[in-house]
This record gives C-alpha cells, sequence and structure tokens, in this order.
C-alpha cells in the first residue's frame, strides 16, 4: 500500500463559548478526535447531518482552525499553522456556495492568477497561459477572462471555483456541499466535471456532501460523522450495502428510494433531533435517538472497531445491525 496522502491521528477542534455574564463557559467539541486517512487517487466521501463538524474538519484540514489536538500529515510529513501555504500547494477546496465564496470586484482572470503570483509565478505569460488552459479544463471561454462573478450562473461560477481550486495544482481538494446550492439540472454536469478532473490530474477528494446519491456515485470509501466523531468507515459498498452503524442505517434509510434495501427499511429509521454539541449525551452519542440502545450506549464510548477488512464501526452491537 502506498503512504496515505492525508493522515489524521486523533484530531480535534474545541471551542471556548460563552462567558462570566452568560452562564460560565462551555466546552464546543466540533471535532472530536478524528482518525482518517486519504489515499493518492481515492474519493473520501465524509457523510453527517448539518452541525455533525464536517465543515469544520476540512477547516483544520486547510489550516485555516488550527486544531486543538492531535495530528494532520500530508505525504507523511506533519504539518502545522506555520506550514499554510506549503499546505496550500498540496490541498485546496471547493466551497459550497458559489455566490458567496467568489470575490464580486476580480475579474475570473484575477480571481485564477492571484494565487499564482503569490506563490511566486511572476512571469505574465506564464500566469495568462496557465489561467486560460484552467478556463478550458473546467469548461470556460477564454471571453469569460475579463467578465465578474455576477455575470455568470450558479453552475458556472462554481466552475471558477473548481478553477480557483486547481490552479495551484493540488494533490487533495475538499469539496464541501459543491452541488448543493445548484440546480437539481446542473448538479450531474459539475460531479462529472470533478470525476473528469479527478483523473486528468490524478486528484484525491474529500467530497462533503448531504446527498448520498452523489457520496454513493463519486466515492471509494466513505466516513459517517456524527457530533464530532467518526461513527463508521469503509468501502462505499459495505457503507450502503451492509451498513454496521445505526445512524449510518438511518441516514441510508432516508434515501427516497423503494428498491433500497436499508432505504426502505422502517427500524432503520432514527428518533428525534441531533443533540447539541455544547451538551452532547454520554457515551454514543447517538443513543438518544437509537433503537438498538442499551444501558453501556449510556456509559461507554464505544471504539471504532473493525466488522470486515477496511469495514470499521463505532457501535457495541455492530455485529447485531442490520
Amino acid at each position: 500500500m502506498a503512504e496515505p496522502l492525508l493522515k489524521l491521528d486523533d484530531l480535534a477542534v474545541h471551542f471556548t463559548v460563552g462567558g462570566a455574564l452568560r452562564g460560565g463557559t462551555k466546552i464546543l467539541k466540533a471535532v472530536d478526535g478524528v482518525s482518517l486517512d486519504v489515499n493518492p487517487g481515492e474519493c473520501l466521501g465524509l457523510v453527517g447531518e448539518s452541525g455533525c463538524g464536517k465543515s469544520t474538519l476540512a477547516l483544520a484540514i486547510m489550516g485555516l482552525i488550527p486544531p486543538t489536538h492531535g495530528g494532520i500529515a500530508l505525504n507523511g510529513r506533519a504539518i502545522s499553522g506555520r506550514d499554510r501555504m506549503a499546505t496550500a500547494r498540496t490541498v485546496q477546496m471547493v466551497f459550497q456556495d458559489p455566490y458567496a465564496s467568489l470575490n464580486p470586484r476580480q475579474t475570473v482572470r484575477r480571481t485564477l492568477a492571484d494565487p499564482l503570483r503569490l506563490h511566486g509565478v511572476t512571469d505574465r505569460s506564464e500566469v495568462d497561459q496557465r489561467v486560460m488552459d484552467m478556463m478550458a479544463k473546467v469548461g470556460l471561454r477564454p471571453d469569460h477572462a475579463d467578465r465578474y462573478p455576477h455575470e455568470f450562473s450558479g453552475g458556472q461560477r462554481q466552475r471558477i471555483g473548481i478553477a480557483r481550486a486547481l490552479i495551484l495544482q493540488p494533490k487533495l481538494v475538499i469539496c464541501d456541499e459543491p452541488v448543493s446550492a445548484l440546480d437539481v439540472s446542473i448538479r450531474a454536469q459539475i460531479i462529472n466535471l470533478l470525476l473528469d478532473l479527478k483523473d486528468e490530474m490524478g486528484l484525491s477528494y474529500i467530497m462533503i456532501s448531504h446527498d448520498l446519491g452523489v457520496v454513493e456515485h463519486v466515492s471509494d470509501r466513505v466516513a459517517v460523522m456524527y457530533l464530532g466523531r467518526i461513527v463508521e468507515q469503509g468501502g462505499w459498498q459495505e457503507i450502503f450495502e451492509d451498513p454496521r452503524h445505526p445512524y449510518t442505517r438511518a441516514l441510508i434509510a432516508a434515501i427516497p428510494d423503494p428498491f433500497h434495501l436499508v432505504a426502505a427499511s422502517a427500524t432503520a429509521k432514527a428518533r428525534g433531533e441531533i443533540a447539541s454539541a455544547l451538551n452532547p449525551p454520554p457515551g454514543c452519542h447517538f443513543n438518544p435517538r437509537c433503537p438498538m440502545k442499551a444501558e453501556r450506549c449510556v456509559s461507554e464510548v464505544p471504539a471504532l472497531e473493525a466488522v470486515a477488512a477496511g469495514h470499521r464501526a463505532a457501535c457495541h452491537f455492530r455485529d447485531r445491525v442490520g
């Protein structure tokens, strides 16, 4: 096996909230001990409900939020906040909202050229050539270069965002809900573009999405996150056809597909709403909503342990789920 491109080791991101005038301070554990690998050339899908910590984890990998503890390694080399510029040459991000993630005062040409200049590419002809080449790769015409974001549709803006992420030729791209803000009619175009660029440029992806159909379509492996913790991870086929955590089953049960065995199962559905990260339940965080809840689920945190080769689940009853 090749060395992982990205390795997270017990990564945590905690925030202090509140104050003396608000009943004291509390610790919000947005990311709570996450260990993950991303291998060269693969797409890791990261799924979970809103508020489970997916975007915070992405920002920590990017170096935009300092981790509370734990390690991040790229190509076997540990990185820190001081390595932000070097990290940016290896890891880039495509943001969720193409309307908010682009500077309305900058043309497409400047949006794509600025990262090159910031990282030491000063020859004007080289900058212009790389900008034009990247625009062509994402399906933009040369006459788009001197237009502003408000002159484009949502799908075109997301193509600009993808071009900006790839202009430095990174190895890993984090896609944070890249199609959720787009019309249904153009989501498939953007997903297919990302897959084509992955093969053409030899990229690895972390695909963050609420849309399990997208994750199933694009991912080699899937990690399921709940209240800051990874509760299950494995190959996409194991996750979607043989989930071993009740939360994973609940997510798949929400897919509107009557022919999917897990999606069609009434017993897979979860009760209630996700708890607050400020006051998570003890033991297994999913226990208040879990149809398999037992006493040890409240008192004991389940370890993320193997179900089969490459498939792990953090559930005391992983061998009985499903």
